[in-house]
């Protein structure tokens, strides 16, 4: 059942087939999955592509990186029923509240797009004649997403789109013992990274898909 989900949700099988760390469903006990921890130098790497990206994405228009929101948000939709039934399995909730779950990550995709057109700053009179101040909000930079079991993908999602909108890539931790939803999460935005020529490669050497952001559990 899991595996078939992972499938679905375009998750490579080479990445929670042969791992040495066993992952539990709550449910029943079961084994459904085995994975591999990413040790201390492959985070850094991560962090490393990840600044890069940073400063080419930063540089994209606000409403640009609301498109690649709004097209993660729908793939969210697409993949709904599926990622739903994983968060189940994985975090041991009903099936509706799995579902919930995604719907709220859909929601704050929503609300991000609406959000990536009004990054307003104020214009402030000043006492100084013919000269105004203007507030002007910047990218704040690499951002760090800790997430628990309990919420396994939509706190990601508060976060992540969110960031995005604002210029930030995003560096995801997610709870050791819901690794699979967050490869899940990984695999679905790939494809949405996979025809969106606006997102950055993590570094000028690196020849393969870019991403803005990556999970720690493979």
């Amino acid at each position: 059942m899991v595996a078939a989900l992972l499938d679905r949700l375009g998750v490579n099988p080479a990445l929670y087939q042969n791992g040495k760390v066993p992952v539990h469903s709550p449910i029943d006990g079961s084994r459904i999955a085995a994975v591999n921890w990413e040790g201390a130098a492959e985070v850094e790497q991560h962090i490393s592509r990840a600044d890069h990206a940073f400063e080419l994405w930063r540089k994209v228009p606000a409403p640009r990186r609301g498109e690649l929101v709004r097209q993660l948000g729908d793939i969210l939709r697409e993949y709904k029923a599926d990622l739903g039934e994983l968060v189940s399995w994985e975090a041991g909730k009903i099936t509706q509240e799995g579902l919930g779950e995604v719907q709220e990550m859909i929601d704050i995709c929503d609300f991000a797009v609406g959000l990536s057109r009004q990054l307003y700053g104020l214009t402030i009179a000043s006492e100084r004649p013919g000269h105004h101040m203007r507030e002007t909000w910047h990218p704040l930079g690499v951002v760090g997403v800790i997430s628990a079991f309990n919420f396994p993908v939509a706190v990601w999602a508060w976060n992540t789109a969110l960031a995005l909108v604002c210029g930030n890539p995003v560096i995801w931790k997610p709870s050791e013992k819901t690794p699979l939803t967050a490869l899940a999460c990984q695999a679905l935005f790939d494809r949405v990274l996979k025809n969106f020529s606006d997102a950055p490669a993590p570094e000028p050497s690196d020849n393969r898909r870019p991403r803005c952001w990556r999970s720690s559990g493979r």
